[in-house]
């Protein structure tokens, strides 16, 4: 089983309040989630209008499979037009399930 983990740090322009930025997130969030099956949620910068720290994780039984999602799901959200991607960091963590 290998979880990947992939931290964003992104930028919201022409937004001009938290309620606006909450928008554009819920927006996003959505979109993510219809298009791929991962978990993803705002995990930071909860107070700052123009940036957004997420935090998306996907399960599968191989990293080549996962890699494959997740750079598909950067591109989709930078062809959103709803944020800029700052910094991205993707981790990939492996477990041996052959401890039955």
């Amino acid at each position: 089983m290998v979880v990947g983990v992939c931290h964003l740090d992104v930028l919201i322009e022409g937004v001009g309040s938290l309620k606006g930025k909450r928008q554009v997130m819920k927006s996003l969030i959505e979109r993510v989630k219809q298009r791929f099956n991962v978990s993803i949620s705002e995990v930071g910068d909860h107070d700052i209008w123009q940036r957004a720290q997420i935090g998306i994780s996907v399960v599968g039984s191989d990293q080549e499979t996962l890699d494959s999602v997740l750079s598909k799901l950067l591109s989709f959200i930078e062809e959103t037009n709803l944020v800029q991607i700052l910094k991205s960091n993707v981790e990939f963590v492996h477990f041996n399930l052959d401890f039955w």
